[in-house]
């Protein structure tokens, strides 16, 4: 009959069963529902440089990447990942085999986990973690292990000996995020240096997420895990475009890897998408050799916006953690006298008319994050002070 199921089996892979609409696509919907302004999702409201998106337009009309580009990427883009690498942290980076082209970072955390995870192997992630993660790990039919990021004097904090403990005979992979969505946690060089001694010393391999590299404030700079010794040839090196370059529609990001590692993950790569995004590669290119003066302008800018929001959230009666790095600022909403960071952020459009998101949904311990809720600060500025403002008027309470 038309519209059975030959079986009472369910329709979803049972290893996705856990994973419904993401977070972001609810608060988003409701957003527009409201007419609220919408600090939920981490994208901006303003595109980036002119210059940026004057050569994607130049290489359409030219021709260039209209048609399939090349598997690992266009030479000009993998060349351009190299001489950042290079220049930024020293990191010698072969663009013919040392470097893939992915569709933005998701598609290289997913091709990375499925080209380096068994079914069975252990992956540690530190949670709070970006939702992906945790669908990536169940797809590679691999068994995530979080290790809890603990809120302390202002900032959220690895335990070491917490994440050594975690280690056991069927970890394959340490999974880490720094500058960390979405607490705003910088790893620091110390901690660094012991999680790379940990994974030599384990036989670990370690994929890191850095797409908020450009993106660190005060003191905190960002270190990749793969400049420490005897980790060039166990590290996965992921970023993209879209955060530094406020162009996250492009969904370009790159891996960068020995040639052995890159080998393994564009090996998914090329059954997911193949190739994606061809003209914008050759625009990313170009941004990726703007002068530093683009890189130090842009994250002021986003520290004095970091410095807006986090002072009116403060003003409305939350305890704010304010970030190292990322463009979001975690909230505590117990001074308001509640607890559910769910129940806060589904109520707080009709309250408020501004639109958060519960930390607690990137958390395996969801108690952990329950009264934790984040807010996006890549935003223009008057939108950042009228939210402050109805948040305020609102009490938030």
């Amino acid at each position: 009959m038309t519209g059975m199921t030959s079986s009472a089996r369910p329709l979803l892979n049972r290893r996705l069963a856990e994973f419904g609409t993401t977070i972001f696509a609810e608060m988003s919907a409701l957003a527009l529902r409201t007419g609220s302004l919408n600090l939920g999702q981490g994208f901006p409201d303003t595109d980036g440089p002119e210059e940026v998106r004057e050569a994607a337009v130049r290489a359409l009309r030219d021709g260039r990447g209209n048609q399939y580009p090349p598997g690992p990427g266009v030479p000009e883009l993998r060349t351009a990942v190299a001489a950042h690498q290079r220049r930024r942290y020293g990191l010698a980076v072969d663009p013919d085999t040392e470097v893939l082209v992915t569709a933005g970072a998701t598609e290289a955390i997913a091709a990375a986990l499925l080209a380096l995870v068994e079914p069975g192997d252990e992956v540690i992630a530190l949670e709070p973690y970006y939702d992906s993660y945790a669908a990536c790990v169940a797809m590679a039919g691999g068994t995530r292990v979080p290790v809890t990021l603990r809120p302390r004097e202002g900032r959220f904090h690895l335990d070491l000996d917490e994440l050594r403990d975690a280690v056991t005979d069927r970890t394959r992979l340490l999974l880490l995020n720094t500058p960390h969505n979405p607490t705003g946690t910088v790893l620091t060089r110390e901690e660094l240096a012991a999680i790379a001694e940990l994974a030599v010393e384990r036989d670990l391999l370690v994929v890191t997420d850095e797409v908020y590299e450009h993106l660190v404030f005060d003191d905190a700079e960002h270190v990749p895990l793969a400049t420490f010794p005897g980790m060039r040839e166990r590290t996965v090196t992921i970023s993209s475009a879209g955060k530094t370059f406020s162009f996250t529609g492009w969904k370009v990001g790159w891996v960068t890897a020995t040639p052995d590692l890159v080998t393994a993950v564009r090996s998914a790569k090329q059954f997911l998408t193949y190739v994606s995004a061809g003209p914008f590669q050759y625009a990313v290119a170009e941004a990726l050799a703007l002068p530093d003066t683009y890189f130090e302008d842009f994250r002021a800018d986003l520290l004095a916006k970091r410095n807006l929001l986090a002072a009116g959230l403060e003003e409305a009666g939350l305890a704010v953690y304010r970030p190292a790095g990322t463009y979001f600022v975690t909230a505590d909403i117990r001074p308001l006298g509640e607890s559910d960071g769910i129940a806060f952020c589904r109520a707080l459009p009709e309250r408020a008319g501004v639109v958060a998101i519960p930390t607690a949904v990137f958390y395996d311990h969801r108690e952990a994050g329950a009264p934790f809720v984040r807010f996006a600060f890549c935003k223009q500025r008057t939108v950042l002070e009228e939210a402050a403002r109805r948040l305020k008027a609102a009490g938030a309470r």
